[in-house]
């Protein structure tokens, strides 16, 4: 009996020695903007338990035992945000064209890293990868996803689709007796046929959506930029497929020809939307297209443009010609009650600066609460993942970010989150 009583009290010792696990989270917040409404609730307590936001209430709830509290009293909490368009496999820079032909995909993807965590630790805790090379982005994805490196939830496209000479060719400006002439295999396509098969091979190389070049870009080295490339029965069959396996389809477009061809054969959304025209805004609200305005983009390269040598010569007047065009586009698409969703195109400029897409939107006319709504609660709907991400209510999973100010007030705040959390991990917290 001693014996035993002697081994009941080294048991409990130990017990009481080891550090105690939260039971729950509460997140005491002094503003909370839920982005279920337009509204803004203040002193609000969100009960955390197993990754997952259990409950939102008035008023700030007192711990149970063992219950952790996350005093966020002076700040405004909002669900993470979320950016529609990136490409967190690079960072464009001078005379970066060449860059591929030197780097191996894995040193790509090592390089990578650093934008993952800059991107989550800006308060962006899901992004949208639209078109990445050799396969490194949906490494990125699954890397995260097994928690063996830090950043923002993916949902990745793979390789971008093009047409033959387009802006997803991948051997455009480079010797073919090199590189060759691609094919579907490349994301390349010349026909219906070879596009359902670009599409396919998509898919079964893991892509979460599909991305196609509806028109010429900016970057590609081509001198135009606002040309239709896919006619409308190659989208239509990228689009079908995709559907096939529950997927949905975003078109890079500039002109407004190959916007209403995309927009007519079903795609999800619109990126960039530079030339959008009255009857593309109307066939968007007609079918819920999304449009992706990607705002700091169009500044950034116009302002890289006037760089000498940052851009091959073929770029620069595209560069200068769009950049300043994208905002004017979103005031009017905005005003005429486009669907929006916040995206960047990160990659295009630096990776973690995202933020200050909110900044250009709000000076082009939004109200913030619906820049805010355009970077959780529609791009949650554009991705489909709107039951389980982009609000704070009860059942969602826990991606919560704050920052100090009120971004109602003042939207620059937006540029310095002081607090994130993905899936009820806290991955920063300056008090």
């Amino acid at each position: 009996m001693v014996l035993r009583n002697i081994k009941w009290g080294i048991l409990a010792a130990l017990m009481f020695a080891l550090p105690v696990q939260a039971q729950r989270t509460l997140i005491h917040a002094g503003r909370l903007i839920d982005a279920a409404s337009n509204s803004v609730k203040s002193e609000m307590t969100i009960v955390i338990a197993k990754g997952k936001i259990v409950a939102v209430q008035k008023g700030y709830m007192a711990p149970g035992p063992g219950d952790e509290v996350i005093d966020l009293k002076e700040k405004t909490v909002m669900p993470g945000l979320m950016d529609m368009h990136t490409h967190m496999a690079g960072q464009f820079e001078k005379g970066g064209y060449i860059k591929r032909f030197q780097l191996y995909p894995p040193e790509t993807a090592l390089v990578a890293v650093k934008y993952l965590e800059r991107t989550l630790m800006s308060g962006f805790t899901t992004v949208r990868d639209v078109g990445g090379g050799e396969r490194v982005d949906l490494a990125l994805r699954n890397a995260v996803r097994r928690g063996d490196i830090i950043g923002p939830r993916m949902f990745v496209a793979g390789k971008s689709l093009g047409v033959m000479g387009g802006h997803a060719d991948p051997t455009n400006g480079f010797r073919e007796d090199i590189l060759g002439i691609p094919g579907p295999e490349d994301g390349v396509v010349n026909g219906v046929e070879s596009a359902r098969r670009a599409a396919l091979l998509a898919i079964k190389r893991g892509g979460d959506h599909i991305k196609i070049t509806a028109t010429a870009g900016v970057l590609s080295l081509a001198s135009k930029a606002k040309t239709p490339q896919f006619t409308e029965e190659e989208i239509r069959v990228v689009v079908q497929t995709a559907a096939d396996f529950g997927k949905k389809v975003a078109a890079h477009a500039h002109g407004a020809e190959g916007m209403k061809r995309a927009i007519r054969a079903g795609v999800a959304s619109i990126e960039h939307g530079t030339f959008m025209d009255e009857e593309a805004m109307e066939l968007m609200k007609k079918h819920g297209t999304y449009l992706v305005p990607t705002i700091i983009a169009g500044r950034s390269v116009a302002d890289s443009a006037n760089i000498p040598g940052f851009y091959h010569p073929l770029v620069v007047p595209k560069a200068k010609a769009l950049g300043p065009v994208i905002s004017r586009t979103f005031a009017r698409a905005y005003k005429a009650g486009v669907p929006i969703a916040f995206g960047t195109d990160a990659g295009v400029y630096a990776h973690g600066k995202n933020a200050k897409e909110f900044v250009y939107m709000v000076e082009a006319g939004m109200k913030p609460i619906d820049a805010i709504r355009a970077a959780t609660f529609h791009g949650a709907r554009l991705l489909g993942v709107e039951d389980s991400l982009g609000t704070i209510e009860a059942g969602k999973i826990a991606d919560i970010i704050a920052v100090d100010d009120d971004p109602l007030k003042n939207i620059a705040t937006m540029q310095n989150v002081t607090f994130v959390m993905k899936q009820g991990v806290v991955y920063k917290h300056i008090d």
